[in-house]
């Protein structure tokens, strides 16, 4: 991997904003995964960038209270950083105010990719770049709002809806002229949702196509070497983790160390896992309370397992995980001395299969349709 180092380190630092991001690593903001107990856990292990799930503009200036709750960020956390969505200019502009009037967050990302069909339905998500003088109403609202206060606004997109649609040198030519500190690239289309591979010559096109603000890639990033290889292929600026980590926080040290052409750790052994697991659920029953964080913990038990020797009723125990004490109980019967596993090692987390995107009617009759879509769903999610 020496020459792909190099190749890298050539690269002057990743700034978005006032923010050096060094290494130049972003946490994926991930719906139901990245709250602030998995970011508190994630940034034990490195620097970076580390984004809290995605938060609904509406229900931000309705305050709806577990949104507000879902806003919570730990004390070392810096730049505090989220990603808003929305399908309305005034609506997402408000939202940002709010969130820097109250000192919320540092760093507001912005969500152009969800490929869920309760999000695209309604015109948001991956769907909303296809209208081109919306998405760049809506960035330029965002834009506007943050100035005063000098918060960075970044924009996250996919590919297109789908090959026939493809929509990212567009948003990402709209998202410079805004005025956005970033762009972000995840190199699938929303038919692909997390399926087949990720086209990094996609990412490659849009650094050439976008001159003047940072481009990051996203998309099958596992390892370091994934991350190290992706920036040296696509010549982005910064990379976007999001599957890649589930169950393996740990991978930020591990890409921390790749970017500083240090060694790269081991892989923990099963004790050390159980150990992670046990912090884990400290942290959520910190932020949520043991009945909520227990059962939020108990997804991610296969990732932190994945690849170990673990008999099925054990992993049955651990899926259903109803105490702190029971916990204990069953992390103590694990093999605490088995070594991280090979089969640990490539993609882990939610990849199904592609499918017909779900558009409201008659959304690709016009691009250049500037009209706000039917109004999102107030909870957050997606």
């Amino acid at each position: 991997m020496g020459g792909v180092t190099a190749l890298v380190e050539t690269k002057p630092a990743l700034k978005i904003g006032p923010y050096q991001v060094d290494p130049p690593v972003v946490l994926a903001p991930m719906a139901g995964i990245t709250n602030v107990a998995f970011r508190t856990l994630c940034q034990d292990y490195g620097a970076g960038i580390y984004v809290c799930e995605m938060i609904t503009a509406r229900a931000v200036v309705e305050r709806h209270p577990g949104t507000m709750h879902m806003m919570t960020f730990g004390a070392n956390e810096k730049p505090r950083s989220m990603q808003l969505y929305g399908v309305d200019p005034k609506t997402m502009a408000e939202a940002v105010k709010i969130i820097i009037g109250e000192g919320i967050a540092d760093h507001i990302d912005s969500n152009w990719g969800c490929p869920v069909a309760k999000v695209t339905r309604k015109g948001g998500g991956a769907a909303l770049p296809y209208k081109r003088k919306l998405f760049g109403n809506i960035l330029s609202a965002c834009v506007e709002a943050a100035a005063p206060s000098g918060v960075p606004i970044t924009a996250k997109f996919r590919i297109g809806i789908d090959d026939e649609n493809l929509t990212y040198l567009d948003a990402g030519r709209i998202a410079e002229e805004a005025g956005v500190s970033a762009v972000s690239l995840h190199a699938r289309t929303a038919a692909q949702r997390y399926s087949g591979k990720a086209d990094w010559s996609a990412i490659t096109r849009l650094k050439e196509h976008v001159k003047s603000i940072p481009v990051l890639g996203n998309g099958d990033i596992f390892s370091a070497d994934d991350a190290v290889r992706m920036m040296a292929e696509t010549g982005c600026d910064g990379v976007v983790v999001g599957r890649g980590c589930l169950g393996r926080p740990w991978l930020f040290a591990e890409l921390q160390a790749a970017f500083r052409s240090e060694p790269i750790p081991t892989g923990p052994n099963l004790g050390e896992v159980a150990r992670v697991l046990r912090r884990h659920a400290e942290l959520l029953i910190e932020h949520d309370g043991a009945t909520k964080a227990l059962r939020d913990l108990r997804k991610h038990m296969a990732w932190y397992l994945m690849g170990f020797p673990v008999g099925s009723e054990l992993r049955r125990g651990l899926a259903m995980v109803t105490s702190l004490t029971e916990l204990d109980d069953l992390l103590a019967q694990l093999d605490h001395d088995a070594p991280f596993p090979t089969a640990a090692e490539g993609p882990r987390g939610r990849q199904g299969s592609p499918g017909k995107v779900t558009l409201p009617h008659g959304w690709l009759d016009d691009p250049d349709d500037d009209g706000v879509p039917e109004a999102e769903d107030m909870h957050s999610g997606g």
